[in-house]
């Protein structure tokens, strides 16, 4: 398993201060997958240009199952992390950022102002989280099924029957 973790941050790129986002991704994807998960880091500013650079070099080159970014999703005039995403996807997946904001607004009610999203470039997938490492944990935590279900269709597997591939359906099926 490989896995990109990108974190955005103007400051953080610039060494101002030490990135605590981007290693609680580590923290509990490598619960999630285990010690041989292999994990690319990356920080890169605020900036649309250098954001889908470093997504498409992760998916198209790094060949990364899975991306995970932190960062830039919010309201402010430098937050542009989804629209960068977005140039990078084929298929944009809604549904995770629906499910953080719903999930997160009843503690943060400020979780409505998320614009995180996820999809899909290839056969990786790409998903927007908060900048807070409180968050990121909690998100990564509700996300879990969906990325291993996700994981396994673009690697050609029925995540339902593990060692069946997708479309082979059983007779009658």
């Amino acid at each position: 398993m490989k896995i990109g973790r990108l974190t955005i941050s103007d400051r953080a790129s610039e060494g101002v201060y030490v990135d605590a986002s981007g290693p609680e991704i580590e923290r509990v994807l490598r619960g999630v997958f285990g010690a041989d998960a292999v994990f690319l880091v990356a920080i890169v500013p605020d900036a649309v240009p250098a954001i889908a650079a470093r997504l498409r070099s992760l998916a198209d080159t790094d060949r990364c199952d899975l991306i995970v970014t932190t960062g830039g999703t919010g309201v402010g005039l430098r937050d542009v992390t989804p629209e960068a995403t977005r140039l990078v996807l084929e298929k944009e997946l809604p549904g995770f950022g629906e499910l953080m904001r719903m999930r997160s607004f009843d503690r943060v009610r400020t979780a409505i102002l998320s614009r995180a999203t996820a999809g899909v470039r290839g056969r990786s997938l790409i998903i927007n989280l908060p900048g807070k490492p409180a968050a990121v944990a909690e998100c990564l935590t509700l996300l879990v099924e969906a990325i291993r279900e996700g994981l396994a269709h673009l690697q050609g597997r029925d995540p339902h029957a593990p060692d069946r591939p997708v479309g082979d359906s059983p007779a009658g099926g």
